[in-house]
């Protein structure tokens, strides 16, 4: 009621969007191989790049798609750089986005592009030649790629230029979407009732264990209907059969942000923390097992880091000579593009590493098997 009243004027575009789409007043494209969207509704925090990660693994796994190529394709937030480009090894943040970049750096082997316009990312890396003939590919200075078999989309649920294969839909445990409210009252971006056309629902950042009767009530609450815990499936209230699965976040050992990094620091006792995340509590809940945290620096999401930054950062490591300096994956690929982190701090700066893991490795399956099953589909051209 709040979004409908006090929202109104945005309320009013998204529905009158949504209805466009429907209706086909806006066009919706269509790619030729099949394409994965990785999404939620909520503005950030949702842990789409652990996901995306995950997707990843779960493909690279498969026997079907284990020797195909694996293509990840994002906007980019905040980069410099103009239209299509080629993710590579040596890159920056700036030219490519932190999100991107980490990936490419996880996975050296998987081709992963930015490129604000879905349908065209998709048109060139499944048709690669294009390249080097199209107007709009003038910028891009990496040309040399394989023809992809299949693309996930990295945060593409809002972009409805292109129907994916897959729609999956991130929601945080915590942040449940049926008590939140749209921008700027909220953290939704978009309408609740999007949620009934995702393929697969992933809550997020759960706890280790959730019992039959708690996920039935998230799906209850996410207006699914005739549940079953055990096929993971109930049917949504536009009558599709959606995909309903739980998911925790799993913090794993500290790795060198540098290579020159002295690994004797991992076992210090206290801690300087800095990140430029959503959200860092569950971090901080982490790490405050193992250390104590004696400094925190806490920057806006996406935070480039300034030459005062590290200044910062490193008059804590004054103070406190023997501490660790610890920062998030995303916070390492952008911190990276300064030139001017001394070399004491890079000796003490480590990453620390998230990996998704599922409740049960029955849920395991069911996702494995279910997201396959959607790449089979026919594909039309865009």
């Amino acid at each position: 009621m709040i979004d409908r009243i006090l929202l109104f004027p945005y309320f009013l575009i998204l529905k009158l969007r949504d209805l466009f789409y429907k209706t086909g007043i806006f066009k919706v494209h269509t790619c030729e191989v099949p394409t994965i969207c990785v999404g939620n509704i909520t503005a950030g925090g949702t842990g789409k790049t652990p996901h995306t990660e995950m997707i990843l693994r779960t493909l690279l796994k498969d026997e079907n798609w284990a020797d195909k190529n694996i293509a990840v394709l994002s906007r980019g937030h905040k980069r410099k750089s103009k239209g299509f480009q080629q993710v590579t090894l040596d890159g920056s943040a700036a030219m490519y986005g932190d999100e991107p970049l980490q990936i490419k750096r996880k996975f050296p082997n998987i081709t992963v592009a930015v490129d604000r316009t879905r349908v065209e990312g998709c048109d060139f890396l499944s048709h690669p030649d294009k390249l080097a003939t199209s107007k709009k590919a003038r910028r891009c200075k990496n040309k040399e790629l394989p023809a992809s078999d299949v693309v996930i989309l990295d945060d593409a649920f809002q972009y409805r230029s292109l129907k994916p294969s897959v729609n999956i839909v991130l929601i945080d445990f915590y942040h449940p979407t049926y008590k939140d409210h749209l921008l700027p009252i909220g953290r939704l971006r978009d309408l609740t009732e999007r949620l009934q056309v995702a393929d697969i629902l992933i809550v997020t950042k759960c706890p280790s264990y959730l019992d039959e009767w708690e996920k039935g009530k998230w799906a209850s609450s996410l207006g699914i209907r005739s549940y079953n815990t055990s096929s993971c499936k109930g049917i949504s209230k536009c009558g599709i059969t959606q995909t309903l699965i739980f998911t925790s976040i799993n913090y794993c050992r500290m790795e060198p942000v540098y290579e020159n990094a002295d690994k004797r620091y991992v076992y210090a006792k206290n801690l300087i923390l800095f990140s430029g995340i959503a959200k860092d509590k569950a971090l901080r809940q982490y790490l405050s097992g193992s250390y104590k945290i004696v400094c925190r620096f806490k920057f806006s999401d996406h935070h480039k880091y300034s030459s005062l930054d590290i200044r910062t950062i490193a008059e804590a490591t004054s103070i406190n000579p023997t501490a660790v300096v610890a920062t998030t994956e995303k916070d390492s690929q952008r911190i990276r593009d300064n030139k001017k982190v001394p070399e004491d701090l890079k000796l003490r700066m480590f990453q620390v590493p998230i990996e998704v893991s599922f409740l049960s490795d029955h849920e395991k399956d069911v996702f494995r098997t279910t997201l396959v099953s959607y790449l089979k589909a026919p594909h039309s051209e865009i």
